[in-house]
């Protein structure tokens, strides 16, 4: 058990080669130790596990290598080469910022910058975690950093950039580490089950490469903790079982019902996964990431957003064959609605399970465009082929009393008669109906409510044609609108009883200005309140031919006001000449 190391350690890349998923910065760095252009310090970030550290030391051995390969390798037989593997380099240095994060271990370091490199032609420090350094640590190292002794390299490693002061940051170099793709994990680790004899499949590690989110050290863990669980031979179900992720299987079932309307095996399907412990949030969300993933595998030339095997791969292609476009994206926008209210519902397990009961109905109702009829049709008047034909057409016995004249924009309708049963009289049927497009949505009793609408709207429109009123009905009829404000509106009536009225206007109609105090009151009433009192005033005084207008008082500077007994008796002076003499008399100080 002594000799057993982790792969996270064991598999560490010992060479730019090995590196996975950087590619193009192990590329630079090797292109700027070919050229001689080597920066004095350099930044690192990253998310954690995807080789910064690792990075940093495949560099320094390769600056100090003796022998390097003709692509710029580490030879890893050299002295300086072994010195490090065997952890007895004086050229490298690696301090950890979260346990020296001090203004004292930063001292340390820069005492030891004065120190030449023994061995190597460079001394490389490498500092971990660095954005845990304090504020004085950070300072003290400002000079240092900047100009540096020649053989003297910095490699500052950090998961949280912005944690690091720009000071610093201006002064290095800045690599962007990305997260390690899946299928990238993928082959890695496939190489490395090769190595130690471990027999898993395809789909086994492309979950244990979605469970790691993009970390090559955290996939690397948990492929040791799944050969502990099951051996040499991992299989799938025992994967999901030990890792406690979702199968691929739920999502494809649950489609399945959804496409074949049967709610019932959708909602047995969602208690299973609670039964088997599986948060009811992370469930909608891995539902939302197949609708996604059907979408992709639908639209052609997307192959490259699904980072799955080819075997899942074909199964997503095959029940996307089946889905409809529009019923995905609307099974999309359901399942984003329920994840977007999961945490505000008061029962959450409700919440889901009436998603899921409107996505198994969603494939059963039918779209507007497949009944073949537009989403808003108006509605149009019978066409004249509809109507029925007369049963018997008879003259009627006496002439009909003229008809009002119609108005020039409508067309009567001919009269038509029809006998009716039991008589041989001809019932004449109406001649003219209201328009079909008017009166579409309207019951009778809205009809008939209408009607007295427009008649008293006419009466009222009659009697507001009346002459103009006068100044004296205008300021009569304000000051009652003002009291009927008292109550409700506190603020307006107060405000329109201290306004100046000013009336002006010709034959034709009267405006009212009136002004108020502020232009804060002026803005308020014009935007909430003017229509409103415009209205109160016209039906007032029977007229639609006064309009108001707000306006500001204008500005009228107040006397300043004596304070000062100095100030009071030179007013007093200035306004009463006696007392002014003999304050000149006795010679008095004011």
């Amino acid at each position: 058990m002594s000799d057993f190391i982790v792969s996270a350690r064991k598999y560490r890349p010992s060479s730019f080669q090995t590196l996975v998923g950087q590619d193009n910065i192990a590329r630079t760095l090797k292109n700027s130790i070919a050229r001689g252009q080597l920066a004095h310090a350099y930044l690192f970030c990253g998310p954690r596990g995807v080789g910064k550290t690792s990075t940093a030391r495949i560099f320094a051995k390769a600056i100090n290598c003796s022998n390097p390969s003709p692509d710029f390798e580490p030879c890893g037989e050299c002295e300086s080469c072994r010195s490090f593997a065997e952890g007895r380099s004086y050229c490298i240095y690696e301090l950890d910022a979260a346990s020296n994060s001090g203004v004292d271990a930063m001292r340390d370091l820069i005492e030891k910058v004065q120190i030449p490199p023994q061995t190597g032609r460079y001394s490389v420090y490498i500092i971990d975690e660095v954005h845990m350094l304090s504020n004085q640590a950070f300072n003290a190292f400002l000079k240092t950093l900047e100009e540096p002794p020649a053989y003297a390299i910095f490699i500052l490693a950090t998961t949280e950039k912005h944690k690091v002061i720009p000071t610093i940051l201006s002064r290095c170099q800045i690599y962007d580490f990305n997260r390690i793709s899946i299928m990238d994990m993928v082959r890695s680790l496939r190489i490395i089950a090769d190595k130690e004899g471990v027999g898993i499949e395809d789909e086994s590690l492309h979950v244990i490469a979605r469970k790691a989110d993009g970390s090559m050290r955290d996939a690397l863990t948990i492929f040791d903790q799944t050969v502990a669980f099951c051996g040499t031979d991992i299989t799938y179900d025992s994967v999901i079982e030990n890792l406690n992720v979702l199968d691929y299987e739920y999502g494809f079932s649950l489609v399945d019902a959804f496409l074949a309307s049967d709610h019932a095996k959708a909602l047995l399907t969602f208690d299973e996964i609670l039964a088997k412990g599986f948060n009811a949030q992370y469930f909608i969300s891995s539902l939302g990431t197949h609708f996604r993933d059907l979408i992709v595998s639908k639209t052609g030339g997307l192959e490259s957003l699904l980072d799955y095997p080819d075997s899942i791969r074909q199964r997503y292609a095959d029940q996307a064959s089946k889905c409809s476009l529009q019923f995905l994206y609307d099974g999309l926008n359901l399942i984003s609605q329920c994840e977007a209210g999961y945490r505000m519902a008061v029962n959450q397990r409700l919440h889901i399970e009436i998603t899921l009961m409107r996505l198994a109905f969603l494939k059963g109702v039918p779209s507007e465009a497949a009944q073949g009829k537009p989403a808003a049709a108006p509605v149009q008047a019978p066409a004249p082929a509809a109507r029925p034909e007369p049963v018997k057409a008879a003259q009627p016995a006496e002439p009909a009393a003229p008809a009002k004249a119609p108005q020039p924009q409508e067309t009567p309708a001919a009269p038509v008669t029809a006998v009716s049963a039991g008589s041989d009289q001809p019932t004449a049927a109406p001649v003219k109906r209201a328009s079909v497009k008017k009166a579409a949505g309207l019951s009778l009793s809205a009809l008939m409510s209408g009607g007295a609408k427009q008649e008293s709207q006419a009466e009222e429109t009659a009697g507001t044609e009346s002459s103009l009123p006068s100044d004296d009905e205008l300021r009569a009829a304000w000051v009652k609108i003002s009291d009927s404000y008292l109550q409700a509106q506190p603020r307006l009536a107060v405000a329109m009883k201290n306004a100046n009225l000013e009336i002006s206007g010709d034959d034709n109609d009267r405006l009212l200005l009136f002004q108020v105090d502020n232009v804060s009151q002026q803005s308020w009433i014009k935007e909430k309140k003017l229509l409103e009192m415009e209205g109160k005033i016209q039906k007032e005084l029977s007229s639609k031919k006064v309009r108001l207008e707000v306006g500001v008082k204008p500005y009228v500077e107040q006397p300043k006001e004596k304070y000062l007994p100095s100030e009071k008796a030179q007013d007093l002076m200035e306004k009463n000449q006696e007392f002014k003499n003999l304050v000149i008399d006795l010679e008095l100080d004011i």
